[in-house]
């Protein structure tokens, strides 16, 4: 069992102060992240989700540029591009998504431009990197009390809006019957949705947060029958595969000789391996409804 556990954990897993950062930031983000995701994916914004994370890269180059936190920089910038996009958007799908695109190009203009200030200006070259990309081992601990904040507010505003969020995804007609404020609860989605991918994008990258944001909650939808259940189900998921990743890329510094792999990849590659395994139950679901069998017998002697 010890050597297994020696082969698993390289020494200095438990002690180093880069990793236990990156484990406790990480961990929250991939939580938020899940639980958002679900209702995200439920609502038909995945390319909303992705905008934000997108967009956000400005408020991170920002932050190097002003040598500020990124993480503030990031919610910033996903809280105002998450405002623009309701206010441009509308009911239908296709004039949301039209608005949607639009807020995503201005944003990866400005980001263009920051990053180019950072490189010029600042001799940051290793911010169009960290932006994009993320550096979980390079985040500092300073950050830790900042990102609990995040997510626990993004948590309870969900716990707070669950059931007008969730009928209003489900139903959006039936929701306005019932006197929902379906444009206040989508703009409160959004803001939640800013929370989550600067959560995401501090420890992934904004480019690659996307993947947090909806493979874990893609997964789960396939497998939970309930949208509480499925919440629960991605946040495990998102959990495992962070913390796993973590693992993977601090061993791998002994595997290549010093150069250990990107944090973001070996995350990212363990959701979709995660994706790819849950459409196996998926298929066999379909396979077992479509061939009849003694659920089919039973049904039609009941009828």
């Amino acid at each position: 069992m010890s050597s297994l556990l020696s082969a698993l954990f390289e020494p200095g897993w438990n002690s180093s102060e880069p990793v236990l950062t990156a484990v406790v930031i990480g961990g929250g983000a991939a939580v938020v992240s899940g639980v958002v995701g679900v209702l995200t994916v439920m609502r038909g914004q995945s390319f909303a989700g992705h905008a934000l994370a997108d967009v956000s890269s400005a408020g991170g180059a920002a932050a190097f540029l002003l040598g500020l936190n990124p993480l503030l920089g990031f919610l910033l910038m996903g809280i105002i591009a998450a405002a623009g996009m309701e206010s441009f958007s509308a009911h239908r799908i296709r004039e949301r998504d039209l608005a949607t695109g639009g807020v995503l190009g201005a944003g990866l203009g400005l980001s263009a431009l920051l990053l180019y200030l950072d490189v010029t200006s600042k001799s940051t070259t290793g911010a169009a990197i960290t932006v994009m990309f993320g550096s979980m081992f390079a985040m500092p601990p300073s950050v830790v009390p900042l990102a609990l904040a995040v997510g626990t507010s993004a948590i309870l505003a969900i716990a707070l809006l669950y059931r007008p969020l969730l009928l209003s995804s489900l139903d959006p007609a039936l929701a306005r019957v019932r006197g929902v404020p379906v444009r206040l609860i989508g703009l409160c989605h959004l803001l939640v949705v800013a929370f989550a991918v600067a959560l995401s994008a501090v420890t992934v990258g904004a480019i690659l947060s996307t993947a947090l944001l909806i493979g874990p909650a893609a997964v789960a939808l396939r497998i939970a029958g309930r949208p509480g259940g499925a919440m629960l189900l991605a946040a495990s998921i998102g959990v495992a595969a962070t913390w796993g990743g973590i693992l993977i890329a601090y061993d791998s510094y002994d595997w290549t000789g010093g150069h250990g792999w990107p944090v973001s990849f070996c995350i990212v590659t363990i959701i979709f391996l995660a994706y790819l395994a849950a459409g196996c139950p998926a298929r066999d679901k379909v396979r077992a409804a479509a061939r009849p069998g003694k659920g089919s017998v039973q049904a039609a002697g009941r009828g």
